[in-house]
């Protein structure tokens, strides 16, 4: 028998319950006992969602406060021991854990460390009982594979230490609290851990100054890293856990160092086979091709496979089928857990009946991956989408029942030769009339006119070479600019990133014009009421080139979008970024093109407010087509370039109106690369391709700025060399500025601005603190190209840290300025 099964979950909740639940406890607002309540029935409504929609094996642990990744770290006790402050004042406190958990994501600041920092009294999260001076930064994030979600990196000493901890309020591991809490209510789960191999190779050194020579380095942990697991699939065997599934995305990587690896693999799941060999292991793969590592999966003694259908080949399907054990069992991630597109429910049953046809119906249909990527339901957007394009979506619920449904079928009906499907007697009527609106909406996509634009394809056949590249290289440009923008110092210039702190009266206000409780003048001048205050804010704290705040924008993705042809929008179609952050990524359905200008007029009303420059503010169109859900119709690449011609027309617009600085951010053009290095050359030539589409049809007195985040640039800073921009912004202040050694070593010779300070803690970074990353910046960077600036945009800060942290940003410049003036 075909059974139904799922991978993971989305966390947040319907109306992102979670979310709300957490933030409000990091404010004190919910008490410990309350928080664990509520907790506990955002878990087991899930379960039950899942249950009631025809799921069999339902995850458990997939559930997290901030992050898998982090969830890990410390369950296994892998607590850098920056954070043993963080513990010890939980030790005296008696406390639950939850302090060093969120330190670790977040950052932690005791009101008389901020004391020390500023003359303002900043709280920071759980303060502790008994008032310390603590103040720690939160631990790096990555960027999961090639989606939109961040992870925390694992950090491992020379002789790192592994042991299973309990955090949370709970008295078990947690992965074993979650799996007996859906079983007092009568749902046997199966638990998802992060595999060992994963986890390492996930992870980096702790020591900044001896980082790992070869990722591979990080397995040297293992047999000590084992010891936890061992206990964990202990206690798992001891309550009576049948099936386990351990995620091992990374063997969708090329995994070059083979025996290594091999032998890491085979000591790993050897070692979890021998302490429990009653329970059944499946292995989950997903993001990308199994290819060669097919051969060293089937050495494990495992009972199972996952595999993402979406992500392979038919022929590299064809091939995997053929190698797997006839004992195992197969996973099938036949339904997109990454987009959000109605199931071909016929396509797929094709495919189904021939994996079938080969492997026997030893089979589990699932998501291609976990739902975390996926919104949790349409309920909510019946009447606020477009019908036609509602039609032919599907969100984590919606996606569940698609599985529910094929598994059905395979189990209960029979197929024609020409694989048309033959319901039973028995079935009911609502089964045929939802199998025949599947087939009705997906051929009604296939037919809209809703989707083409002739125009805008016709544009996209006539890009040509000279349309991606500027006029002349940067040192021409960059005399040009000096002249033009004669506020800047000669040195170590100041900006931000983009976006300013959106506090509850900005949500408010957009809240209610969306309702129409406001009126369109009245919101307007409400916005200009926000650019005024946000002008004066900088020019107060010296900032030399300013932004205009962003204050009219939810979102640097869905802003746009929802100024552009192609593209609609949900109501409550959100996924988790990175801990309580969520976006509600817009949906392109058809040709993009761009009717109207969508930023130039509170651009160029910021600039009448200040003789400083103002920065035009632009997501890049690999950025928008990242962060989006994509149609699945034609090439991405296509899509990519008919954002690239949009925003290509929005520059124009902005040098016209005289804005000299224009920013560019494409922070997600890294995260897009393939999982395998033979796959990325393609598409970093469209990429970048998009990118210079996109910059380069100014003068060269125009300074065009991009901004990029969580990225390594060491393997692709040929591609980023190629995209030419004037002064690149990076975020830095979580990667022990190892991503400056790759400026080095390549000769980066165009302006950068490695961030400061972490945006993303609630800390107020001390200028002592930035001054000596400036110090190490300038031991890989030319004074002479260095900005200074924070790590990304502040839209989720408080506006009084903001500014804090800002003076203090200035006064290290202005101090550096001091100190190289003075040596010339």
């Amino acid at each position: 028998m075909v059974s139904s099964s799922n991978l993971g979950f989305p966390r947040m909740g319907e109306n992102r319950e979670l979310k709300k639940l957490v933030e409000n406890y990091w404010q004190g607002k919910v008490e410990e006992v309350q928080f664990q309540k509520e907790l506990k029935e955002i878990r087991i409504n899930h379960w039950k969602l899942q249950k009631e929609a025809g799921i069999e094996i339902i995850p458990s642990n997939d559930f997290s406060l901030y992050d898998q990744v982090l969830d890990h770290i410390h369950l296994f006790g892998a607590i850098p021991k920056r954070y043993t402050p963080v513990v010890e004042s939980e030790v005296e406190d008696n406390s639950n854990g939850l302090r060093t958990y969120f330190a670790m994501g977040r950052g932690y600041q005791t009101s008389k460390a901020a004391t020390q920092v500023s003359e303002t009294n900043t709280a920071g999260a759980f303060a502790s009982k008994v008032e310390k001076s603590i103040d720690v930064g939160s631990m790096e994030m990555k960027k999961w594979f090639d989606t939109n979600y961040h992870y925390i990196v694992p950090e491992f000493e020379d002789a790192q230490q592994f042991k299973l901890t309990n955090y949370g309020g709970y008295t078990q591991p947690k992965p074993v609290h979650e799996f007996l809490e859906a079983k007092s209510i009568d749902i046997e789960t199966r638990p998802v851990i992060l595999g060992p191999i994963s986890f390492l190779l996930l992870g980096k050194s702790s020591d900044s100054s001896k980082p790992y020579a070869s990722k591979f380095d990080s397995l040297v942990h293992l047999n000590s890293l084992l010891g936890v697991y061992e206990e964990l699939f202990k206690q798992f065997q001891q309550i009576g856990v049948k099936s386990v599934q351990i995620d091992e995305p990374v063997l969708c990587f090329d995994l070059l160092e083979t025996e290594l690896v091999k032998n890491a693999y085979s000591t790993a799941f050897n070692a979890i086979h021998k302490v429990a060999p009653t329970i059944n292991i499946l292995i989950a793969t997903y993001f990308g091709e199994i290819r060669e590592n097919i051969e060293l999966i089937t050495s494990l003694p495992i009972n199972g496979i996952h595999i993402d259908t979406i992500r392979s080949s038919p022929a590299e399907l064809e091939s995997v089928l053929t190698k797997i054990p006839t004992t195992w069992t197969i996973s099938i991630g036949i339904i997109d857990g990454r987009n959000v597109w109605k199931n071909d429910l016929t396509k797929s049953l094709v495919t189904l009946k021939n994996i079938i046809s080969k492997t026997g119906d030893r089979i589990l249909l699932a998501p291609s991956c976990s739902l975390l990527h996926c919104p949790h339901s349409l309920a909510r957007e019946i009447g606020k989408v477009e019908a036609q394009v509602l039609d032919w979506l599907a969100f984590s619920l919606e996606k569940l029942k698609e599985i529910s449904f094929l598994t059905y079928a395979l189990n209960k009906c029979t197929f024609t030769n020409e694989n048309t499907i033959v319901f039973p007697d028995d079935a009911c009527s609502t089964i045929k009339q939802y199998y025949e609106s599947n087939k009705e909406s997906n051929e009604k996509r296939r037919q809209s006119k809703l989707i083409h634009n002739d125009s805008v394809k016709k544009r996209v056949t006539e890009i040509t070479p000279s349309m991606l590249k500027r006029e002349n290289p940067f040192p021409v440009r960059r005399d040009a600019q000096r002249k033009r923008l004669t506020t800047l110092p000669a040195l170590f210039p100041t900006t931000t990133i983009g976006s300013f702190p959106q506090t509850k009266e900005v949500r408010l206000a957009r809240s209610s014009f969306k309702s129409k409780k406001i009126t369109a003048d009245a919101y307007d001048q409400f916005i200009r009421d926000e650019i005024r205050k946000c002008i004066k804010v900088q020019e107060e704290c010296e900032l030399d080139v300013l932004v205009h705040g962003e204050f009219e924008r939810t979102d640097m993705v869905e802003y746009f979008g929802e100024y552009l042809d192609g593209f609609v929008f949900t109501q409550n179609g959100w996924v988790q970024s990175y801990g309580s952050r969520c976006v509600k990524p817009p949906i392109i359905y058809g040709d993009v093109n761009r009717p109207v200008p969508m930023t130039v007029e509170y651009t160029t009303f910021a600039q009448t407010l200040t003789h400083k420059p103002m920065k035009g503010m632009l997501t890049g169109p690999v950025t928008i087509l990242q962060w989006s859900f994509v149609r699945d119709d034609q090439p991405r690449s296509e899509t990519c370039f008919q954002i690239g011609l949009a925003i290509r027309d929005e520059v124009t617009d902005l040098e016209n109106k005289g804005i000299a600085c224009i920013q560019i951010d494409e922070p997600a053009i890294r995260e897009g690369l393939p999982l395998r290095l033979s796959d990325w050359n393609q598409y970093l030539k469209w990429a970048i391709d998009s990118f210079l589409l996109s910059s380069t049809g100014v003068k060269d007195s125009t300074q065009i700025h991009s901004h990029m985040c969580y990225s390594d640039f060491n393997d692709i800073f040929e591609s980023i060399q190629r995209m030419d921009t004037d002064v690149l912004t990076i975020e830095n202040s979580k990667s022990d500025l190892k991503l400056l050694k790759a400026f080095e070593k390549y000769g980066y010779t165009n302006e950068i601005g490695p961030g400061l300070y972490d945006i993303h803690s609630p800390r107020i970074p001390s200028v002592e603190d930035m001054k000596d990353r400036v110090e190490q910046m300038l031991k890989y960077l030319s004074t002479n190209l260095l900005w200074i600036n924070p790590d990304c945009g502040l839209k989720t800060r408080e506006p009084e840290t903001t500014r804090l942290a800002l003076i203090n940003m200035v006064k290290v410049a202005k101090q550096f300025r001091e100190i190289y003036a003075n040596k010339e």
